[in-house]
This record gives C-alpha cells, structure tokens and sequence, in this order.
C-alpha cells in the first residue's frame, strides 16, 4: 500500500497542513502512523477519508455531522435512515438560508431602486444609518 507524507496530501488535496492535524486530533480521521522518523505516513484509505470529508464540507455539512456520516460510512447497509434523517436536516437548513438570502436580495433591490430615483441624499446609507438595513437573520450563526 502506498503512503504519502503530510505535504503531499495537503498539496493534493487543497487542505493545509494545520487543516490535516486538526483533522487527526478531532478524530475526523484515525491517527495517522508515522514512519521511521516520526513524519505522518497517510495511505489510500486516509485520502479516502479526506476526500469523503471534503465533498461533505460542500454539501454544508459541519464538522460534527461529517463525523457522524464518517460512522455511517463504515457500515452503510445500516446507515440509510440516520443519513437520510441528517440530510433532511441540512436540506431544511438550506431552505431557511435561501428563504433568507431571497428576501435580504429583495431589499437590497428595493433600496437600490430607491436609490436610482432619489434626488436627495443616499437612501441607503440613510437606511443603514436609520439600523433599518437589509440583514441577513443568519449572518451571526457560526458555519462550523
């Protein structure tokens, strides 16, 4: 079986070095073995992982969730309804961010009609200054 070194992996993968060993001390991925001089020996199996990880992350899934669909994946016979019940979750998720980034565009839009049209002053600033500015409800929340 082939390995490869940590600056390999992270080349190949777009991931960073720091990213990996994180990655490893949160449990995403097994501890990795390390060689003769002490340098993370990753195999196939881990870029697996890695990459399982990393289509994941676009599908929005947090690092928690990625964890829990990682423990799925080793015995997916078993695995099909608490995925299908975690990924109805991020779908509703999904939904409620497009219902927001919809509305926060539509008053975006209005402000900038406003603004076409004004003769005095700027609408949107004024607006912004008011505290009566478009905002984006789920702007705070903390993607991961």
């Amino acid at each position: 079986m082939a390995t490869y070194r940590i600056g390999i992996i992270s080349g190949r993968l777009g991931l960073s070095v720091d990213t990996l060993r994180y990655y490893e001390r949160i449990s995403l991925i097994p501890r990795v073995p390390r060689n003769a001089s002490g340098l993370r020996a990753y195999n196939d199996k881990d870029v697996s992982r890695l990459e399982f990880i990393q289509r994941a992350q676009k599908m929005n899934f947090t690092l928690v969730e990625i964890g829990q669909l990682l423990k799925m994946r080793e015995g997916p016979q078993k695995a099909r309804t608490k995925a299908r019940k975690l990924t109805q979750q991020k779908l509703a998720e999904i939904e409620t961010c497009l219902t927001d980034l919809k509305a926060l565009r539509d008053e975006l839009q209005l402000l900038l009609s406003r603004c076409a049209i004004s003769m005095d002053g700027c609408p949107i600033i004024e607006e912004i200054d008011k505290g009566n500015a478009p905002r984006n409800r789920r702007r705070g929340r903390a993607k991961r």
